[in-house]
């Protein structure tokens, strides 16, 4: 009977040890690799994971009209997020601008360029005024066309280089731990430059002739 007794506590004590074995899963070691059992359910798919955080899809249309009405509404809303995002860019919120237009250097260098009357301005125009020239049957204007918009482009790339200089030495005095490099500094105020005041983006918040210190 003592013999019963004890196999039976011995039979209840692994079973508990079992029990706990199963509760808490370790690494069964197999030769000189450490295997973790799995964990009995398989792992959730991205896209499911995402819907779970999205919350319940939901229905589908029950006809047509319905289908269209909610199309109409999502391009809507997608037109007027884009207008959002447009007007706050023009704005010069650094949120929505550019990687090339952020930062406090960049609007400082805006605010330069804006800040003067460039002869830079009219390089696309003068380009438009080659295009016509070229299409005119008349050589002798080809020839005054050519020669004016030679002496133009060499106007104009003196005055670039002037207005990159002038932008770098203004730049380094006010924001003197800026790692851009001259030539980018000059780069980006030729480009504002060159571009039609009413087409640079963000919109110009200065005014020809406005100080800026």
């Amino acid at each position: 009977m003592r013999f019963l007794r004890r196999n039976s506590a011995e039979t209840t004590a692994t079973a508990d040890k079992d029990a706990v074995e199963v509760a808490n899963p370790v690494e069964v070691t197999t030769g000189s690799k450490a295997v973790t059992p799995g964990k009995g359910r398989p792992t959730p798919k991205r896209r499911e994971a995402e819907n779970r955080r999205r919350g319940p899809v939901p229905p589908p249309p029950r006809n047509q009209r319905e289908a269209m009405r909610r199309m109409r509404g999502n391009k809507e809303e997608r037109r007027r997020a884009a207008a959002e995002r447009r007007e706050r860019m023009m704005a010069g919120d650094d949120r929505y601008l550019l990687p090339r237009d952020r930062g406090p250097v960049k609007a400082y260098i805006r605010d330069l360029v804006d800040s003067r009357r460039n002869l830079l301005g009219l390089f696309m125009p003068l380009a438009v005024v080659v295009f016509v020239a070229l299409l005119t049957p008349l050589v002798q204007v080809q020839q005054y066309a050519t020669l004016a918009c030679t002496l133009m482009l060499l106007a104009m790339l003196v005055e670039g280089v002037v207005l990159g200089r002038l932008v770098t030495k203004r730049v380094r005095a006010k924001f003197p731990d800026s790692p851009l490099r001259g030539l980018s500094l000059g780069w980006y105020s030729f480009i504002r430059a060159s571009q039609l005041r009413r087409l640079r983006v963000p919109k110009p918040r200065v005014r020809p002739g406005d100080a800026i210190r």
